[in-house]
């Protein structure tokens, strides 16, 4: 559909600091802006808008962000460097490598993290 052009990110938080410092300085977004309603981040070229929530935010079911990496092993040992923690689902029909890494049939392979809110956030590499 041509009208669409392009992609926004949105992810609210309850603790602005703490996203600020995770998604700037953890994941190294560059702050483009903020006001009363969002801390924005320039996320590699896609607006990423951190919302303020009112305090009684509840994080969503499943994975509410996600990158796409050309090595995610090198993209964990870089994240886990930096103080992030990669989730380990310990499901009998998901196995994960050691470092959390979920290879299903087709090959792709996905890790999840959770941001400081327990928004969970994925990195992908997919097999073209």
């Amino acid at each position: 559909m041509a009208v669409l052009e392009k992609m926004i990110g949105f992810v609210t938080t309850n603790d602005v600091q703490k996203a600020r410092a995770f998604y700037g300085g953890v994941l190294g977004f560059r702050l483009t802006s903020e006001d009363d309603f969002a801390v924005v981040f320039d996320a590699n070229g896609t607006m990423l808008r951190v919302a303020k929530g009112r305090g009684d935010f509840k994080p969503a079911q499943g994975t509410v962000l996600g990158w796409e990496v050309g090595d995610i092993h090198a993209a964990i040992r870089e994240l886990t460097a930096s103080g992030v923690r990669f989730e380990q689902f310990n499901l009998p029909f998901m196995k994960q490598d050691e470092d959390g890494v979920w290879t299903p049939p087709n090959g792709d392979q996905v890790a999840w993290f959770k941001d400081p809110d327990g928004n969970t956030l994925s990195l992908s590499h997919h097999r073209r």
